[in-house]
């Protein structure tokens, strides 16, 4: 009883605060500007760098052609047998470089699963994933391995020009945006780092050189 007692109050508290929020106390302490500025460095570079940091495998791409073949050869030196994709789209225009690995609807069981993504976020090596992609909210999350495909044009400085332009571009915010940055780890147990716990135990990143007017 006096749990929901103390629930109560905390919630009333909250709707009184939304109801009346309360002026920045310090005004001109408000940065206008932004924190992070970009670097001189291309942006694929800089995400580069930042991805391969936190264990993921960065693969550059002058066209498609060499994704095609990039791609099929990591496929058979690590003999993956069941591939998972939703990206039929994707899929069919690679249909024209003789690419066609998907062979499991099976996502539990899968060796790998390939998804296209949102944006790339080059100040923090993030992949910028969403539930309105093909691939939804599981394809990049179950699978063992994790293999993103990007093209230049989707590459964003920082998380905040990600959310701009999910902002200018989509009629409807989707109802989950993921920020995925290198495989899942975590160090609850003793501190010790342990990478692939509760998600994908590697996390690669082909990147197209590929403009929106190529």
């Amino acid at each position: 009883m006096e749990s929901q007692i103390a629930r109560n109050k905390i919630l009333q508290k909250i709707k009184q605060a939304l109801h009346s929020p309360v002026a920045v106390p310090f005004p001109d302490q408000v940065a206008d500007t932004p924190i992070f500025i970009p670097t001189e460095q291309e942006l694929a570079i800089d995400f580069a760098q930042k991805f391969t940091e936190l264990l993921g495998k960065f693969v550059y791409c002058a066209d498609e052609a060499e994704l095609v073949e990039k791609l099929t050869g990591l496929i058979k030196l690590h003999h993956w047998e069941k591939i998972y994709s939703r990206e039929s789209g994707w899929l069919d225009d690679m249909s024209e470089y003789h690419f066609d690995p998907v062979n499991t609807d099976d996502l539990a069981s899968c060796d790998a699963s390939i998804t296209l993504c949102e944006h790339l976020v080059a100040r923090t090596g993030t992949i910028v994933l969403s539930s309105a992609q093909l691939s939804g909210r599981q394809s990049s999350v179950y699978a063992p391995v994790h293999i993103c495909i990007a093209y230049t044009h989707q590459l964003v400085f920082d998380i905040a020009d990600s959310l701009v332009q999910f902002k200018n571009e989509a009629a409807t915010i989707p109802s989950m945006i993921s920020f995925a940055t290198g495989p899942s780890r975590t160090a609850d147990i003793e501190k010790t780092l342990v990478v692939g716990v509760h998600g994908p135990k590697e996390v690669y990143c082909f990147l197209v050189d590929k403009h929106l007017d190529s």
